[in-house]
């Protein structure tokens, strides 16, 4: 997959998750925690499967 996300779209997704995911271990356990899994990877490898398909990119390198 080719990065179609920039920096700051990177960092919101992983901070997103990652605050999902804590919230999740602490013992707030409904679907929207565990989604946090999805913002965090994606934010990680930096390509979005959505941003793909839809044909969207934030990231300004090619």
């Amino acid at each position: 997959m080719t990065r179609n996300e920039g920096t700051i779209d990177r960092v919101a997704r992983v901070a997103l998750g990652v605050v999902l995911l804590v919230l999740a271990f602490r013992g707030l356990y409904t679907p929207w925690t565990w989604i946090g899994v999805v913002p965090l990877l994606t934010g990680l490898v930096g390509a979005c499967p959505l941003y793909s398909v839809l044909g969207i990119s934030t990231c300004k390198v090619r």
